[in-house]
């Protein structure tokens, strides 16, 4: 049986090969995944998706991806940190790529679902600050602040 080499696309995930990383939890790249993981990475940094528009979206292009594939690779992804996994307060978790994108805090509105991202380091500097002061080590953080938008105040 041939083999084939993962598409430029995909081996831009950190620190492994996709296949490599892949085959140490026992799963194989299929072409299935291989579709998801190139859909992520070409996906506009900021662009937040969910399980089903993801799937929705792969259907148009195959329709033999199915939706237990997407949310168990998208399960895989967020371990790696290919993808965040995001609470935006919505019935579905949502999703962003991580891969060549800047670190930046979300602003969503409460009234109509938009999500904006803003980046500021003065909040970044002030976190960091706080945990020297109580001698705590960040492992990560996600900054989400819940509010109404100008739009939705109109």
């Amino acid at each position: 049986m041939k083999q084939t080499q993962p598409s430029s696309t995909l081996k831009a995930l950190p620190s492994h090969e996709p296949k490599e990383y892949f085959q140490s939890k026992d799963l194989k790249l299929t072409r299935a995944r291989e579709l998801i993981v190139e859909k992520i990475l070409s996906a506009k940094a900021g662009e937040h998706f969910s399980a089903d528009q993801l799937w929705e979206s792969l259907r148009k292009k195959d329709k033999r991806v199915s939706k237990a594939t997407v949310y168990r690779t998208l399960n895989l992804l967020a371990e790696k940190k290919v993808v965040e996994e995001h609470d935006f307060g919505k019935e579905e978790k949502y999703y962003e790529r991580m891969v060549e994108r800047p670190h930046h805090d979300h602003l969503i509105c409460v009234q109509c679902g938009r999500i904006f991202e803003f980046e500021n380091p003065e909040i970044e500097r002030l976190q960091e600050e706080i945990a020297r002061r109580e001698n705590f080590k960040i492992a990560y953080h996600s900054h989400k602040i819940f509010g109404s938008c100008a739009r939705c105040r109109r």
